[in-house]
């Protein structure tokens, strides 16, 4: 017979007994239940206040600490922390204990084994798409049924045997907050989680239980309870039955179902991924392992929740879970939050942004330190965001823009000043744009909004601006965005900003007064990117949230948005007659080029430009770290003609001001001498940097050792210093790390790990160079798993 505990308050739910549910017995045991309640409740209040409401708590004086609790308030601590556990009776009397105490047990049933049905290989995992899950426990998902098998002391008998699976979450559960459930394999007697009898052999009985396709996903106690006329018996609180319910894409009536079939293998099953940044002209990929699977992953991303105490209630809604979690990811607003942002170049007291290698080490460094995780940029909040939601089940990628706006006045407007002679006024220049900026989209339906803008969603954890007191941003509606309708939650008039700003040239008088010379309307949201599904190849996904550049839809959703007070610049100014065009460049990282100037005479007569040639190093948000050229020739072009000037780029300018991106900006302006007009043309040169190279030998099968080599030559004549490099892969490898002090200039290094599969399919090796003179060092292998 299994041991069993006392616990819990659910149990006045579970009305049953070897007579019917109106019996004597049943009022009794509800009477004997509500006692209970009241009295635990007393004593949690008076001796446990770590679940209290804080806004009732007072400042604590000097001295020891006041007791505080919400009795009077609340009928008990609130439910907001799903590794708070409750205690459940293991019996729980219908009445007095009489002068002979309890009679022999022993002809009712009785329950020997709980079978989870838990293994990789068996139907459970295999049919709710979590057989990848590295975990002890049972992961479920939503809406779909999955089975227990119950081993009791003699075979059951349905018209004489009562009992029922019961599921708890929390500390606090109730049957009418959802976070207490019986499960009854009785067809007329029914809860919230339908249950049945699938088949019985001897004393085996196969249970089939179906969650709610819109319950609370997170972590649940099973228990197995069976009624006696005396009372309800119920198994002992046993960690191996811990029952984890994810949100369920497959299931039509989930909220998160996704009817393509490559795109939820994509967004909820693939584990690593490929996150573009650069420029738009110039588009570079970087590695990484989301992990979702990995070991204790899923326990953080639960702990995220638990630790901004959103309440279990609210668990079941991927709105809400999604937009919680936006805030959660970044630790400005408070200490608790996943990830400290960091964009000066120092990263001494932490990894830098550029080094990681994939999600698994930040969150589970987060779960097991309980702070903050130094560092994030745009693309790891992003990564570790894509994780968190498909670890839940929410499907869910990683998406880049290309001058990607950031609009804190709502204006859609970046303004550039210039003064009279059209040389750019940086004092007075306040505005930047993004060269990229990544953020998420999650799949969803949205019943709060009207029909047709559920689908795709942009979620976004780097702090930008606040949203409610708190920086987040979304889940955003993409159709809302590409439609202009930007009065929707929750916060698409940003999103929309950031897609679809202008960039306005003002000539600035001596008077200070300033009037528009030229505009840009195409420059922002240049391009959409996002991994396509079952590949390596990436998706332009601009037509999603706006309309071609001057089209007749285009202009309705600007004129739509307008009527929402986003004002954009309307002066409809005249062309200029002269063309400026900087030509691309392909340029590796410490070496000499040239940056030729192209301009172009549209009239019949001789046009004279005086240009600014500067040459800046910028952080990738368009913050200028540094100008390392100024120029200003002048240029004399023919009627109808062009002339071509060449700007010599030496790599002792660029190289000691170079930050993490190692992108340089070129921005030319000018005025025509003739005419007033001003000429303009901007253009963003990354360098390129050295690859990692990465070589996998090995029989290529699961559980037989493998090594993973990473080789890599110093291409600078100077030494590199405080070199770390990273390797990790999912279900090959953990995050490993090594240590260099110093790598000579020209000089080589080989670094070796030994590593076993855990998983058949295909797998990626990634890995990761960092220093002060060099980073966005990547490489990667990808190779094959044999079972």
């Amino acid at each position: 017979m299994l041991q069993r505990q006392l616990a819990g308050s659910h149990v006045a739910l579970l009305k049953f007994s070897s007579d019917s549910l109106d019996s004597p017995c049943n009022l009794r045991l509800e009477h004997k239940v509500i006692y209970f309640l009241a009295s635990l409740s007393e004593r949690n209040d008076m001796s446990d206040t770590s679940g209290s409401d804080p806004s009732t708590a007072l400042p604590a004086p000097a001295g020891p600490r006041l007791k505080v609790s919400s009795r009077g308030r609340s009928a008990g601590p609130a439910a907001n922390s799903n590794s708070d556990e409750s205690d459940i009776p293991e019996f729980e009397l219908f009445g007095a204990v009489g002068p002979r105490g309890l009679p022999p047990l022993t002809e009712f049933l009785d329950i020997w084994d709980v079978d989870m049905m838990k293994s990789r290989d068996q139907a459970n995992k295999i049919e709710h798409h979590t057989a990848s899950y590295n975990s002890d426990f049972l992961i479920i998902r939503r809406g779909q049924e999955f089975q227990v098998d119950i081993t009791f002391n003699r075979p059951y008998e349905p018209n004489k045997d009562k009992f029922a699976v019961e599921f708890v979450i929390g500390s606090s559960p109730q049957y009418s907050k959802n976070t207490y459930i019986p499960v009854f394999p009785d067809e007329d007697k029914q809860s919230s989680w339908p249950g049945r009898v699938i088949k019985s052999r001897e004393n085996v009985l196969s249970v089939g239980v179906t969650p709610a396709a819109n319950c609370i996903v997170g972590k649940y106690q099973l228990y197995v309870a069976v009624a006696t006329p005396y009372g309800i018996r119920r198994t002992r609180r046993d960690k191996s039955r811990y029952v984890y319910v994810l949100f369920n894409p497959w299931m039509a009536a989930d909220a998160v179902f996704l009817d393509d079939h490559a795109e939820r293998d994509e967004c909820v099953m693939t584990e690593t991924g490929i996150i573009y940044h650069g420029s738009h002209d110039d588009i570079a990929e970087r590695h990484w392992n989301y992990g979702q699977f990995n070991y204790g992953v899923l326990d953080a991303c639960l702990y995220i929740l638990d630790r901004c105490q959103m309440p279990l209630v609210n668990r079941g809604d991927p709105i809400k879970v999604a937009r919680q979690a936006s805030a959660m990811l970044d630790s400005r607003d408070d200490d608790g939050g996943v990830l400290v942002g960091n964009w000066s170049g120092d990263y001494t007291y932490g990894v830098a942004p550029t080094a990681w290698t994939g999600s698994t080490e930040i969150l589970l460094t987060y779960a097991n330190g309980k702070t903050p995780v130094c560092y994030a940029q745009c693309w790891v909040y992003a990564a570790v965001f894509n994780t968190f939601l498909r670890c839940l089940g929410i499907p869910s990628r990683v998406v880049t823009n290309y001058f990607s706006a950031h609009d804190n006045d709502g204006n859609l407007r970046s303004d550039i000043i210039l003064d009279e002679d059209g040389r750019i006024d940086r004092s007075r220049t306040r505005d930047s744009i993004w060269n990229y900026h990544c953020w998420n989209e999650c799949y969803m339906s949205r019943p709060d909004l009207p029909l047709g803008f559920g689908g795709w969603q942009v979620v976004d954890a780097t702090p930008q601006e606040t949203s409610d007191g708190l920086y987040r941003c979304g889940p955003a509606s993409v159709h809302a965005i590409k439609h202009g309708e930007i009065c929707f939650p929750f916060d698409a008039a940003f999103v929309f900003a950031e897609v679809n700003s202008d960039m306005v040239f003002y000539s600035r008088s001596k008077d200070g007064t300033t009037v528009p010379v030229k505009v840009n309307r195409s420059h922002v949201g240049r391009l959409v990117l996002t991994q396509a599904p079952g590949g390596s190849s990436r998706r332009d996904i601009t037509d999603q949230y706006k309309f071609p550049e001057g089209s007749a839809e285009e202009r309705t959703v600007l004129e739509k948005a307008e009527a929402y007070s986003c004002k954009r610049e309307k002066a409809d100014l005249p062309p200029a007659d002269v063309d400026l065009v900087l030509s691309n460049a392909d340029v590796s990282v410490g070496r000499d080029f040239e940056l030729n100037l192209k301009l172009v005479n549209r009239s019949d007569a001789r046009r004279t430009v005086e240009a600014y040639v500067s040459g800046t190093v910028l952080y990738y948000t368009g913050v200028i770290s540094s100008e390392f050229l100024f120029t200003t020739p002048s240029v004399k072009i023919g009627p109808n003609g062009f002339a071509k000037e060449s700007v010599t780029v030496e790599a002792k300018q660029y190289m000691k001001s170079l930050v993490e991106q190692s992108t340089l900006h070129f921005m030319v302006t000018g005025k025509v001498v003739e005419t007033g007009q001003i000429v303009s043309a901007m253009k963003m040169v990354r360098l390129h940097n050295p690859k990692l190279t990465v070589k996998v030998t090995g029989t290529g099968r699961v559980s037989e050792e493998m090594m993973a080599t990473v080789e890599f030559s110093n291409p600078l004549s100077t030494s590199l210093e405080d070199v770390y490099i990273r390797m990790e892969g999912a279900g090959l490898m953990l995050p490993k790390s090594k240590y260099y002090r110093v790598i000579s200039g020209g000089a080589s290094l080989t670094w070796s790990e030994f590593f076993t599969p855990q998983r058949a399919g295909t797998s990626r090796l990634i890995a990761t160079l960092d220093c002060r003179a060099l980073t966005q060092v990547h490489g990667q292998a990808t190779f094959t798993v044999e079972a």
